[in-house]
């Protein structure tokens, strides 16, 4: 249904088809429109592609989904999310915090992506990459994906086709943290040093 997940603030929510479906997860649509508007905290798993407008106004939620419609991540703020499976277009729009891993395969997502506020990187921080792979085996873990599990058995060979997609104010900060922490500094004392730095 619609609005699956609004304000979600705590706790953890997971869909996935019947095992007797008869159908592929990651090819169909699982939930509605407008999924996880709002949402604070907590985790959502979801085995198949969300609606459209997926994680808008998210502020700190964690979600896994295997494709979504468009307009997704709009007006996000905070939170960390992952689309292993396409977007539709207008991918971000208005997203001025958070980070979105997206898995592009085809290597086309800068075409959907409005990139009036983000930026589309390769994923090459340790941070980043810890974080996704901890996100897809709790994905797997929760709905038993074969897309999360192929994807962790091939990691290797995935990695090149993941993008980041983070807003350009919060990824200097993110990139100044990632300085202190090669200094030897953790990673809260990273983003203390990072934050009492800015703008100097």
């Amino acid at each position: 249904n619609d609005y699956f997940g609004k304000g979600l603030s705590g706790g953890k929510l997971v869909v996935k088809p019947p095992k007797n479906a008869g159908f592929a997860a990651k090819d169909n649509i699982i939930i509605g429109n407008v999924a996880l508007y709002g949402a604070t905290s907590g985790k959502a798993f979801i085995s198949g592609i969300a609606g459209e407008r997926f994680c808008v106004r998210n502020s700190g939620a964690i979600a896994v989904a295997e494709g979504c419609g468009d307009h997704g991540c709009e007006y996000m703020t905070g939170g960390r999310v992952a689309v292993i499976g396409r977007t539709g277009r207008n991918f971000a729009a208005g997203m001025s915090g958070g980070v979105v891993y997206v898995l592009d395969t085809a290597h086309d997502l800068y075409r959907r992506v409005n990139k009036d506020m983000v930026t589309v990187e390769p994923l090459t921080e340790k941070y980043d990459i810890a974080q996704l792979k901890e996100m897809l085996s709790e994905h797997l873990a929760a709905t038993g994906s074969p897309r999360a599990a192929d994807i962790l058995e091939n990691f290797g060979a995935f990695l090149k086709d993941f993008k980041k997609i983070i807003p350009r104010d919060y990824s200097s900060m993110t990139e100044r943290i990632a300085e202190y922490e090669a200094k030897g500094l953790t990673r809260e004392q990273a983003e203390l040093e990072a934050f009492l730095k800015r703008g100097v």
